[in-house]
């Protein structure tokens, strides 16, 4: 198995005319030295031409300028694909997957919580909604709230389209259709921040020429108000401590995290007997998950987290994550983890041969009542809703 990181998947959804392919097209342009995998219905979403196509990469497939890959299936070839955009030798850094022709966005979800390829990861569902067109498009899509109660994070696209009024009228139907703190980000033009979705990696290719990407970056430079670019709409915030967190203490920050907060990303050191790993955190939206992993040699035990969102309180945040500092963890017991041990993802179990099945079922003492199901919700890393 690949030592690199499980690739996140982001699946970007909206109805026709929200400008989820401007949105697609802005993050191709703007994604620095990032590889990013593009899974769509048609390759006629994507400027193509824009992008400098390096050529055909097999059935299916285009490659982009930059190392970036682009595949058009349809929904039977969706999970085949992202293994292939998976395979090391592409160095893929972000899939996104624009969701228009594929699958409804919950099935999408679904699939991507519950794959057993430990290549890729879920990385968020975003819901691209027209501003200006807001009420006709639910009029015309009653599946839109369906979409908005799944979604991870909202972009209002077109505000330069709408009055401050209508705007807030929208956001406060938003609040009412999406999750309790799903951030909604205002756009126009499809422009907001990658770092939103995904870590953009600095450029290291460059052969003694300029790129693509450093001539879009230089041409921005001139006469530009850097306040007024998408990375003014969202803050970050880095944590780091040299004490071990308290699991119960860290589950219940969790829990209550505050509306805007979209992406927590890093590791954090417990260390409780018996659970000395390092676990990696990964929370996107509602979504979280925990990933135990050990320790590097010589690495030393400690928390490091960075919490992006929009319009949060960044000192409230860090007080709130100092207050899980935790003096003794070496006399927790184990039922301190059981809070984040729900967000381990399982290994899948192999499957034993039928006769062997049988003689264990034969050797099994008998239940007065069948074992209880898991919480689906648990079991995929979403939090139950109350």
């Amino acid at each position: 198995m690949n030592s690199r990181q499980p690739i996140p998947v982001v699946v970007l959804a909206g109805f026709l005319g929200s400008g989820k392919t401007t949105v697609l097209n802005h993050l191709l342009a703007h994604r620095a030295g990032t590889r990013i995998g593009v899974v769509v219905n048609d390759f006629g979403s994507i400027e193509i031409d824009a992008m400098s196509v390096a050529g055909q990469v097999g059935d299916s497939m285009v490659s982009l300028g930059g190392g970036c890959l682009c595949c058009a299936v349809d929904g039977s070839e969706l999970d085949a694909y992202l293994e292939k955009l998976a395979a090391p030798e592409h160095r893929i850094d972000v899939i996104v997957i624009e969701a228009s022709g594929l699958a409804e966005p919950q099935e999408m979800i679904r699939m991507l919580v519950a794959s057993e390829n430990p290549a890729i990861r879920y990385g968020g569902m975003v819901e691209v909604v027209d501003a200006a067109e807001f009420d006709a498009t639910r009029s015309r899509h009653p599946e839109t709230d369906r979409h908005l109660a799944v979604a991870d994070l909202v972009v209002l696209n077109k505000t330069d389209r709408v009055d401050a009024d209508e705007r807030a009228r929208i956001e406060g139907l938003l609040a009412t259709l999406c999750a309790p703190g799903i951030p909604v980000v205002g756009a126009d033009h499809g422009r907001i921040d990658p770092e939103l979705l995904f870590d953009r990696r600095p450029w290291t290719e460059t052969r003694g020429q300029l790129s693509f990407e450093d001539l879009l970056a230089e041409a921005e430079d001139h006469g530009h108000d850097h306040s007024a670019h998408a990375h003014a709409a969202y803050e970050s915030v880095e944590f780091a401590s040299e004490q071990a967190l308290s699991p119960r203490r860290f589950i219940d920050f969790l829990d209550r995290r505050p509306a805007g907060l979209y992406r927590i990303k890093g590791f954090v050191h417990f260390g409780v007997p018996g659970h000395d790993e390092k676990y990696e955190v990964h929370a996107v939206g509602r979504f979280l998950r925990f990933s135990p992993q050990p320790w590097g040699r010589g690495e030393p035990r400690s928390s490091q987290l960075v919490l992006i969102g929009s319009g949060t309180d960044g000192p409230g945040l860090l007080r709130e994550l100092g207050a899980c500092r935790e003096e003794a963890p070496h006399e927790l017991g184990p039922e301190s983890m059981w809070g984040v041990l729900r967000y381990v993802a399982q290994p899948a179990r192999p499957a034993r041969p039928e006769a062997e099945t049988a003689d264990a079922e034969a050797d099994a003492p008998t239940r007065a009542e069948p074992a209880p199901e898991p919480d689906a919700e648990y079991e995929y890393g979403y939090e139950p809703e109350v």
